[in-house]
């Protein structure tokens, strides 16, 4: 990757990949989703709308695009979406999920192009995951993750968000049922900062986790620094991998932040934390505004961006 060539913001910073909200639906009910302030909508593009903010994207330079929600899966056109995606020729296409759907797709999906997926799985305990999700679908979700890697998804990541006092004695078994199926363990710990609306839930469920990165940094045989990917370890363990996806409420995730991302409603968001710079894309291409035009709307959202914290 050339980063040199690439489109940056006046801080520097090149764009590489674009994640598009493909839905704001969803078939479970998380405890902590939404506790950021941002609500989900009901509002969905179409697939050749996805795929023409894709190609202005391909055509600026970007290389990844990641699809999410909501659930992604819940449209019942995600392997077109994903197959028109896969046709721009990205770097790689990547989805975040909940799994509960992805045994049904996985082996389309491969087919079409996905590259690689994200699956949100917190617990493997079946009343915890019930309690967090409001639904019982904890074994579709591990047969999810057994069926990506079984069709060749690489890498097959799973998404745990560490909870104090509700999951976090889980963690050594989670990352055993990742090593088993050939996935990676991804830890996150939950966002803790003033611009949370819920700083109850966020006291009661918080869990630090500095002194497991001094015990992972003791035991790994390896120690990989992820620089773009806001300078996150990689740590390998006994034949396995875990991160851990720190909070994005520092100067060091704005410093590395490569990314736009794109609202369901079809804006340009080009900041994770804000909801005041968001740039209308969709109206301009349902108004039928030329390819030039097109390009020049997202270049300029890229040229307003700016480091939400200070020190970048």
């Amino acid at each position: 990757m050339e980063l040199e060539n690439k489109i940056k913001d006046p801080f520097k910073r090149p764009v590489i990949s674009l994640r598009i909200s493909i839905t704001g639906r969803c078939n479970v009910k998380c405890l902590y989703c939404h506790h950021d302030g941002i609500l989900p909508q009901d509002y969905e593009m179409t697939p050749d709308e996805i795929f023409q903010i894709a190609k202005i994207a391909r055509d600026i330079g970007i290389e990844k695009i990641r699809l999410s929600g909501g659930e992604p899966l819940i449209r019942p056109d995600i392997v077109e979406i994903v197959e028109k995606i896969s046709t721009l020729g990205f770097r790689d296409v990547s989805i975040t999920t909940n799994g509960t759907l992805l045994e049904r797709y996985a082996d389309e999906l491969v087919k079409v192009g996905l590259n690689r997926v994200n699956v949100s799985l917190d617990t493997l305990n079946p009343e915890t995951y019930q309690f967090i999700t409001s639904k019982d679908y904890l074994e579709h979700t591990k047969k999810g993750i057994q069926a990506a890697a079984k069709a060749g998804m690489n890498p097959v990541k799973v998404n745990m968000v560490v909870m104090k006092d509700l999951n976090h004695d889980e963690i050594w078994d989670m990352f055993q049922f990742c090593k088993k199926n050939g996935a990676v363990l991804q830890l996150i710990e939950l966002l803790k900062t003033e611009s949370c609306p819920d700083t109850e839930f966020i006291d009661q469920y918080h869990y630090e986790m500095d002194d497991l990165e001094e015990e992972l940094a003791e035991i790994s045989d390896k120690v990989k620094t992820r620089a773009f990917m806001q300078d996150r370890k990689k740590y390998f363990v006994d034949d396995g991998e875990i991160e851990i996806v720190k909070p994005m409420d520092n100067t060091e995730f704005c410093k590395n932040c490569t990314r736009l991302r794109i609202t369901p409603d079809g804006k340009i968001k080009p900041c994770l934390l804000r909801n005041d710079n968001l740039v209308d894309i969709i109206g301009a291409i349902r108004s039928g505004e030329t390819p030039e035009e097109l390009k020049r709307i997202f270049i300029d959202a890229i040229e307003n961006r700016e480091p939400f914290y200070d020190g970048c």
